[in-house]
C-alpha cells in the first residue's frame, strides 16, 4: 500500500473519529448499531481508537433476527469480551411473539424488514438518542442522501428533504422530545477504503468474509445458503461451493459470492476487479426500485 493511500485512509480515520467524538459530546445516550458486518466492525474499531485508553463509551446494539449466521454471533461475542463492551440485543423473534410484527411466509420470506420495529422499540426502551451506524454513501442511492447526523422524528422516520446542513463540519444534534439521530461516521468511505483500512489496521474479521466450503443453492441468479430458515422450491438443488460473503446480514437475504479469496489481500484484489456492486448481493434490495429508501423512511438502519 503506497503512502498516498495510507494518507487517504488516515484522513478518513480522522474525520470518522471527529464525528464519533461529536456524537459523544452532543448526545446523552448514544449506541453503536452492530450487525457483525465489516462496516459496523470498522465503526467499533474507530470508536475504540477515538476514546482509548478509556473503555468504549457506547454500548453495542445488535438486532437479532433469529436467522443470523452462527459465525456472526460467535464473532460478536468474542469482540464484546475483548473490548469489555456492553452488548444489548433486540430480538425480532420477541417482536413476532408479542404481535408487534407479522412473520412473512413463502419462498421469499425474510425477517430483514421486520428488524425496523424491533430496532425502534429497543431505541425507545433504552432511551437512546443517537444510533451510530456503518452506512456509507457509496452503497446505495438512498444512502447517498444521508448526512453524518441524520435526524429522525418521534416515530423514528427519516425525511430526506428535512435534514440539517453540515457546512464546515459543524453538526447540529438538537432535537425535540422523542426524536433521535442516526450517526454515520464512515459516510465518506468506499467499500475499497473499508477493506484497505482493515488490512492497514489488521482488524480480525469473521470467517464468513473469506472463502469457505458451504452448501448453497441458486435462486434468481444468486447463491444463497442452504439453511432451514430459507424454504427451497422443488427445482432448487443444493450443491457445495467455495463461497464467501461480501456483505453480511440476515441469512435469508445475504447472497454468497463464488470466490477464491482466502486473505485480505485477495479480497482487495477481488473487489478491485469486480463489476458488481456490494449491495448487488443483497436479495432484499431487489424487492423494488426504492426498497432501501422505503425501509429507511420507516426507520431502518
Amino acid at each position: 500500500m503506497n503512502n498516498h493511500k495510507i494518507t487517504h485512509l488516515k484522513e478518513l480515520e480522522a474525520e470518522s473519529i471527529y464525528v464519533l467524538r461529536e456524537a459523544a459530546a452532543q448526545f446523552e445516550r448514544p449506541v453503536i448499531l452492530f450487525s457483525g458486518g465489516k462496516d459496523s466492525i470498522v465503526v467499533t474499531h474507530l470508536a475504540h481508537k477515538a476514546f482509548y485508553p478509556a473503555r468504549l463509551p457506547f454500548p453495542l446494539l445488535h438486532i437479532d433476527t433469529g436467522h443470523n449466521f452462527q459465525e456472526t454471533l460467535d464473532y460478536r461475542d468474542a469482540l464484546v469480551e475483548r473490548l469489555g463492551a456492553q452488548l444489548i440485543v433486540g430480538s425480532v423473534q420477541e417482536s413476532i411473539d408479542k404481535g408487534r410484527v407479522k412473520e412473512e411466509t413463502g419462498y421469499y420470506a425474510s425477517r430483514n424488514k421486520l428488524q425496523t420495529v424491533t430496532l425502534l422499540d429497543t431505541i425507545e426502551q433504552h432511551h437512546f438518542d443517537a444510533a451510530i451506524g456503518g452506512a456509507r454513501r457509496d452503497e446505495e442511492k438512498a444512502r447517498a442522501k444521508e448526512r453524518f447526523f441524520s435526524h429522525r422524528d418521534e416515530f423514528g422516520q427519516w425525511n430526506p428533504k428535512n435534514q440539517r446542513p453540515e457546512l464546515w463540519s459543524i453538526y447540529n444534534g438538537k432535537k425535540a422530545m422523542g426524536e433521535h439521530f442516526r450517526v454515520f461516521p464512515i459516510s465518506n468511505w468506499t467499500e475499497m477504503d473499508v477493506w484497505q483500512y482493515i488490512y492497514l489496521e489488521q482488524i480480525p474479521m469473521p470467517s464468513l468474509y473469506f472463502t469457505h466450503q458451504r452448501e448453497v443453492f441458486e435462486r434468481d441468479g444468486q447463491w444463497l445458503a442452504a439453511e432451514p430458515c430459507i424454504p427451497r422450491k422443488p427445482t432448487e438443488q443444493v450443491v457445495s461451493k467455495q463461497v464467501r460473503c461480501r456483505t453480511i446480514g440476515d441469512i435469508t437475504c445475504t447472497g454468497l459470492t463464488l470466490s477464491t479469496a482466502h486473505s485480505l489481500e485477495d479480497i482487495i484484489e477481488e473487489i478491485a476487479a469486480s463489476r458488481v456492486t456490494e449491495r448487488g448481493s443483497r436479495a432484499d434490495d431487489k424487492r423494488s426500485e426504492t426498497a432501501m429508501e422505503d425501509r429507511k423512511k420507516a426507520g431502518y438502519f
